[in-house]
């Protein structure tokens, strides 16, 4: 049975969904600045010619870890990815501590593009690298923060099934006062998860061009290509999950649960498009400071009763 997670939901559901909503990103992007777009198949076919092509491995880099960082990157993605799945179409098969699995999993994608950035050999994508440690420091700990959130609504339960479950009971977190907070939070720490602007400082194309994927090429960069898609379905489903009662995948009930996803494609895509890029500074004291503080409220009013 987790098999079959694995292969159908946690990567070819996944991959699917990821790859169109990289497409309606692109696509409202394009005609906020008066282009047509790219067709529907754009990101797919993106995938696919990069599989083709051959892979380049620098001279000076640690060819082994260049080359496996992306496969534990799409690993740990696939992996969160099930475990969401298998949560919110059958929460009874739930187990202790799946809550902190997935954070841990989450983790697991930035330490791979760090991991090959170092491994490069290449000056730009070490201070890429270092862009990315740097930045994960910074929202890593709101994140946890308002991911508690949840966590002491539902009586301190660690399972994304008991979660859900009191939720369908008591109505979804993000209506309260303290789960709005940590929402907004969250919100906030997803657009520096998926490093898109303004925090796409690992990256920054146009200052060290593209950072830590600088040397690669052919099925290495698909993988990390499809790697991101895939996180753009896996972090809103985290959050949807913890705040916003999950997917039901039963009758009108589909489309209400696709909505609640397409909402956050929008806020990322709307934020993404009205936003100049921070420098890590920057990023740094926004995420230490109001971010933080946000989500510190959120868990005390989530004691309180609030």
């Amino acid at each position: 049975m987790y098999f079959f997670y694995l292969v159908v939901y946690g990567f070819a559901a996944t991959a699917a969904i990821g790859l169109t909503a990289s497409w309606i990103d692109r696509k409202i992007t394009a005609r906020l600045q008066y282009r047509v777009g790219p067709p529907f198949l754009q990101p797919t076919l993106d995938i696919i010619k990069l599989m083709g092509k051959e892979t380049l491995v620098p001279a000076g880099a640690s060819r082994a870890v260049f080359l496996l960082a992306p496969v534990i990157g799409f690993g740990g993605t696939v992996t969160a990815a099930a475990l969401l799945w298998m949560n919110s179409m059958t929460p009874d098969q739930s187990f202790l501590g799946d809550v902190l699995v997935v954070l841990y999993l989450l983790l697991i994608p930035s330490l791979s593009v760090m991991l090959g950035g170092f491994a490069s050999g290449n000056p730009l994508a070490r201070v890429g690298a270092s862009r990315e440690m740097k930045l994960l420091l910074g929202y890593e700990l709101p994140f946890l923060l308002a991911v508690l959130v949840p966590v002491i609504q539902s009586d301190f339960s660690l399972k994304l099934g008991d979660i859900l479950s009191y939720q369908a009971r008591e109505g979804v977190f993000a209506l309260s006062f303290s789960g709005g907070l940590a929402l907004l939070a969250c919100v906030l720490c997803m657009q520096a998860k998926l490093t898109l602007v303004p925090f796409d400082i690992p990256e920054a194309e146009t200052e060290i061009m593209s950072g830590p994927f600088i040397e690669y090429s052919g099925k290495p960069l698909a993988l990390y290509r499809l790697m991101r898609n895939m996180l753009l379905f896996t972090i809103p489903f985290f959050l949807v999950i913890l705040f916003l009662g999950g997917f039901r995948l039963r009758g009108v009930q589909i489309l209400y649960s696709f909505l609640k996803y397409i909402a956050f494609v929008l806020v990322i895509t709307v934020v993404r498009n009205t936003n100049p890029r921070l420098r890590i500074d920057q990023a740094m004291r926004f995420f230490w400071g109001p971010v933080t503080l946000i989500a510190a409220a959120a868990v005390v009013l989530a004691l309180a009763g609030y």
